[in-house]
């Protein structure tokens, strides 16, 4: 569907190992899953997922096919991108293609790599980053927000409409605040408002403190800063070590587990990356099993059946009659389909049922 998850940072702070570490991940799961690069700095990953094994154990499925998330590697910003600085123009142009960021901070100590602004602060490379971004933003919000002014004088329906979410948002651009403050509770109707100014300070955020080896499994002082940020501004943070997934993306996946736990990890850090940004996103899965593939799905939270109908095919969506459905649980513990019938946990539900995480699905629609 398209979801993409932007990789941002200053210069030096361990983004393109990790990308190029996502990458090669993508490479190596391309023996089971499909997986493409779209373009040279874009890279498909299978977002991992217990439950598809599951599912496919019991529908005895010859194939799995897991839901996939992007991540762009975008070039690295400075002080002064908003201006035009460095790659300032491309950065920022790329950030408005994506959905999420993923914002990588230092959060180790090398003397042989050298910190842009000269010292290990990734509280400080993070609000340098937020500040070119808001800057980017009031500039271009300030003159749209007078234009749509002058509109909404002449009755312009669409101006009077649009105006006071561009109001709000220029309000906390003003107050040195990102627009991605709105977010929490918004309405739907709000959202799509928000969304439509495609502003950058609105886009969720996911903080990933690139720590030293020995950090990796607890962090360090420096990454429990960035964690109480995050929290502070109700976004999300994950503790990796990029030189480490750089090395287990390379091994078989018998020496990637024995690595891991001589590290003292119980998983891949990007396994955890991925689903973090999956969840970044707000988005769920929804599952359909049978003898030929048991298949992952994305939709956004609140979806209805129609919509996820329409992302396996559009004429699914507008053919809608009803989905039938089964909780994960039930179909796990119930043992299938056929049992889970018979148990009365599959539930026949209409266009107004708003699909859960987990669901498995059974769609009948006209052709």
């Amino acid at each position: 569907m398209g979801f993409k998850c932007g990789i941002v940072g200053l210069p030096n702070v361990g983004k393109s190992t990790l990308f190029n570490a996502l990458t090669r991940t993508a490479a190596a799961q391309a023996a089971n899953y499909p997986f493409c690069t779209i373009e040279p700095n874009t890279g498909e990953v299978a977002v991992p997922d217990k439950r598809l094994a599951a599912i496919a154990r019991i529908a005895k499925s010859k194939e799995i096919i897991p839901t996939r998330i992007s991540f762009v590697d975008i070039a690295g910003l400075v002080r002064g991108a908003s201006k035009g600085e460095g790659l300032g123009n491309q950065f920022l142009a790329n950030i408005r293609e994506v959905d999420a960021i993923v914002h990588v901070l230092r959060c180790f100590e090398d003397d042989d790599i050298t910190h842009v602004e000269g010292r290990i602060d990734p509280v400080a490379d993070a609000e340098t980053v937020e500040t070119e971004l808001m800057l980017a933003d009031l500039e271009s919000l300030e003159r749209r927000t007078e234009q749509t002014r002058k509109r909404a004088t002449g009755k312009d329906k669409e101006a009077i409409t649009v105006l006071p979410m561009m109001e709000k948002a220029l309000a906390l651009l003003q107050d040195g605040k990102p627009v991605r403050l709105l977010l929490p509770g918004i309405a739907i109707e709000d959202l799509r408002l928000l969304q439509g100014l495609n502003l950058l300070t609105s886009k969720p955020v996911l903080y990933v403190c690139n720590v030293a080896e020995g950090d990796a499994a607890a962090g360090n002082a420096v990454s429990a800063a960035v964690e109480k940020m995050a929290a502070a501004q109700g976004a999300r943070a994950v503790v990796i070590s990029a030189a480490i997934e750089a090395e287990v993306a390379q091994l078989p996946d018998a020496e990637a587990a024995e690595y891991l736990e001589a590290m003292g990890l119980e998983e891949a850090g990007l396994d955890r990356l991925i689903r973090e940004g999956y969840a970044l996103l707000d988005l769920i899965t929804f599952f359909t099993a049978g003898p030929k593939e048991t298949r992952a799905w994305t939709v956004a939270r609140g979806a209805k059946a129609p919509r996820a109908a329409g992302v396996i095919h559009t004429d699914f969506e507008r053919g809608f009659i009803r989905a039938q459905t089964i909780a994960y649980p039930d179909y796990v513990a119930l043992g299938g389909e056929v049992a889970a019938k018979e148990a009365g946990k599959a539930r026949d539900e209409g266009k107004e049922y708003v699909v859960q995480d987990g669901d498995v699905m059974l769609f009948k629609f006209n052709t």
